[in-house]
């Protein structure tokens, strides 16, 4: 029997052979990146303005441009969204994706042109085929269909042909035709707007399919997958679709929901990797299933610079941008907030995400947390990326699972007390709460020396409290906000008590 993988998987091999340099030429390949993007960006008005045409290197680059939030560019991009051309990058700039990195009513619409369509997201969707082809030379993903979950979009200012919505809905609005002929669903249906409508759909049209790899957002997918059991009265995804052998995930930690897969999609033959893919562009990718780390992907138009967490004020810019290095100057084991410039005209921006390197050449990276998404009133600087490993300890100490969670301080009341509160939704509730709390409150003293100091003796911090959420609240809220799919999250961690709030009111 032929197998189309093999033949198919033949056209991957010179980017593997490109990938692989990555290990030795990693300055080399993002000077020339900044170059590039330089040169091509020096007509419009952001390269006028700071006289890219004159820049000769990165020292150059890094003296004459800002870091930027989106507060400091969303005048220029709201003139593109008018139809402005020639603004942050050449040309009408026609795609925006509509950033759902928070959860509040305050939108960012990131520029998508059609360069960083091709030259950054949908290169990383190709090289995550040729990455795990290499890991897997026998797979058969091609012999069926491959299920991509995304979000919806809409109308952008009523110009013709122009966009705003989910990152994942622009790149399905704009996918080869080829990807159409293996795709599941179909568009109409891959682009609902109602995602529990979406979903049942989904189901219903994909569960007597072939399908043999899985795309999207870890929580979302979840709720599809759930429901094609439940339609095909089964509780082993396996029994549904013998063929499946690859779920790429993204837009979430997949830490919560790692034991929940396991045990719906029951298989020794199942691979999962996870893609760093942001509305702002395709950053890294998992080329060791071994290893959890992500390769940074370092020659698509993206060029990559790093702040370090202690060199950011409160609302999160540098206080010393000559602390600011490119990545050939990183050091591992350091928090960094990621900066990127790119070919979608952003330059210098800092997405929000922090990220820790654990070696270099090639760059490989976790991500562990959020510039404003963290706990730190009381001088415990608690990460997205303890929390995850937290909990991990206590799910393995108890045999629980984590369904959603979200964390954040209780402010010093009339008994002069002060603690984290964590509101968690379990798949499997653990035979003790109580327990579950130790050994988390405990995972964190030895993952983070700062809450360690914090919590020494309770003088400052008492144990952590565990809210125990009802079925559904965490859906419930975001439902309630109009983002229920695509790429939309609760966050995990908060400084203040805003999210965790409105979510103990709708558990009552």
């Amino acid at each position: 029997m032929m197998n189309e993988t093999k033949l198919i998987g033949t056209f991957f091999k010179p980017r593997q052979k490109a990938i692989a340099k990555y290990a030795t030429q990693a300055e080399a390949i993002q000077d020339k990146v900044l170059q590039k993007l330089v040169a091509k960006a020096a007509n419009t008005e952001w390269g006028l303005e700071h006289d890219y045409k004159t820049l000769k290197n990165y020292q150059d680059f890094q003296q004459r441009v800002p870091v930027q939030t989106y507060e400091e560019i969303k005048g220029y991009v709201d003139r593109m969204r008018h139809g402005e051309k020639n603004i942050l990058w050449p040309g009408e700039v026609v795609w925006y994706a509509k950033s759902s990195g928070t959860t509040n009513d305050k939108s960012k619409f990131i520029p998508v042109s059609k360069e960083g369509l091709q030259t950054v997201h949908y290169a990383g969707g190709r090289d995550a085929v040729a990455l795990y082809l290499q890991q897997n030379p026998e797979s058969r993903i091609f012999s069926g269909r491959t299920l991509i979950l995304g979000g919806s979009h809409a109308p952008n200012y009523n110009l013709k042909n122009s966009l705003v919505g989910d990152l994942s809905a622009i790149l399905i609005e704009n996918i080869n035709p080829l990807v159409n002929l293996i795709r599941v669903p179909e568009k109409k249906i891959a682009l609902l707007s109602d995602f529990e409508e979406k979903m049942e759909k989904i189901a219903l049209v994909a569960m007597d399919k072939d399908i043999t790899n899985i795309s999207g957002v870890p929580s979302w997918m979840l709720a599809v997958l759930k429901r094609v059991m439940e339609l095909k009265g089964t509780d082993n995804l396996a029994e549904v679709w013998p063929n499946l052998e690859i779920f790429f995930h993204g837009g979430v930690a997949f830490t919560p929901y790692r034991e929940q897969y396991k045990q719906l999609i029951r298989t020794d033959k199942m691979h999962y990797m996870e893609t760093y893919n942001a509305s702002e562009g395709f950053f890294g990718l998992q080329n060791d299933p071994t290893d959890p780390a992500m390769m940074l992907m370092i020659d698509y138009d993206v060029f990559y610079e790093f702040c370090p967490m202690d060199n950011l004020d409160d609302n999160g810019y540098p206080v010393d941008e000559e602390k600011v290095v490119p990545l050939w100057d990183i050091k591992p084991g350091v928090n960094y907030a990621m900066i990127i410039s790119t070919s979608c005209g952003l330059w210098r921006y800092m997405i929000g995400d922090t990220v820790k390197f654990s070696q270099k050449d090639p760059y490989k990276f976790c991500i562990t947390g959020r510039t404003k998404h963290f706990i730190n009133a009381f001088g415990e600087e608690l990460m997205v990326d303890n929390a995850e490993k937290g909990l991990e300890c206590a799910c393995k100490a108890t045999g629980a699972q984590v369904a959603e969670y979200t964390a954040a301080p209780v402010f010093m009341g009339a008994d002069a007390k002060c603690r984290h509160q964590w509101m968690i939704e379990f798949a499997v509730q653990p035979d003790s709460v109580d327990y579950f709390a130790e050994v988390l409150d405990k995972s964190l003293q030895e993952i983070n020396s700062d809450y360690e100091a914090k919590r020494h003796k309770n003088i400052t911090l008492q144990p952590l409290e565990i809210v125990v959420a009802r079925p559904d609240p965490f859906h419930d809220w975001l439902k309630g906000k109009g983002k229920l799919g695509g790429q939309h999250k609760v966050p995990r961690l908060s400084n203040n008590r805003d999210y965790i709030d409105e979510l103990i009111s709708l558990n009552r």
